[in-house]
């Protein structure tokens, strides 16, 4: 009998033990929201006058969610949740030159404003979004400019807006 009870003890307590630990999740998936499964995400908005800047923006984010996260990106907005953007502002801006006055290095940067809301349009990882009016996390991105190497401004743009990409995807990630 006394054998039986401890078995039955033993048991019970393996039970609630498994049971407590139901929810928690091991591995890269554990990193996001279990309860999304697909992301939709709109051509990012540019209050910028150089051209195609937000659909290169667009195109570097969902690369990055497929890439790097167990989320699907999808072409309708009827998915679980929505990642939105605004390329606020972007620009060169002059680090050094030479005795000429001719540009030896250029910082380019960006500055988006997104949003990640659900199905139910709430919006998601209150936590880790600033504080503003529409509830957006405002990410800024800068990339160097060497003309001297043979850059261009593009190779500059892009390695910035990859930069950008990655912080955006780093933003769909669970609080700890």
């Amino acid at each position: 009998m006394a054998r039986t009870s401890r078995l039955a003890l033993i048991s019970a307590f393996m039970a609630a033990a498994l049971a407590g630990c139901a929810s928690y999740q091991v591995g890269p998936q554990a990193l996001f929201p279990a309860h999304i499964r697909t992301v939709y995400v709109p051509i990012f908005e540019s209050d910028s006058l150089r051209r195609h800047l937000g659909e290169r923006l667009t195109e570097a984010v969902m690369k990055e969610i497929e890439r790097t996260t167990p989320y699907k990106v999808v072409g309708t907005p009827d998915a679980d949740s929505t990642l939105s953007g605004r390329i606020l502002a972007e620009g060169k801006h002059l680090q050094i030159e030479n005795q000429w006055d001719e540009p030896r290095e250029i910082l380019y940067r960006f500055q988006v404003q997104v949003r990640w809301i659900d199905y139910r349009g709430e919006i998601l990882r209150e936590g880790m979004i600033s504080p503003s009016p529409e509830d957006e996390m405002i990410l800024a991105s800068a990339s160097l400019l060497v003309p001297e190497q043979g850059q261009s401004v593009v190779v500059a743009q892009q390695k910035a807006l990859e930069r950008l990409a990655r912080q955006i995807v780093g933003m769909l990630e669970s609080p700890w």
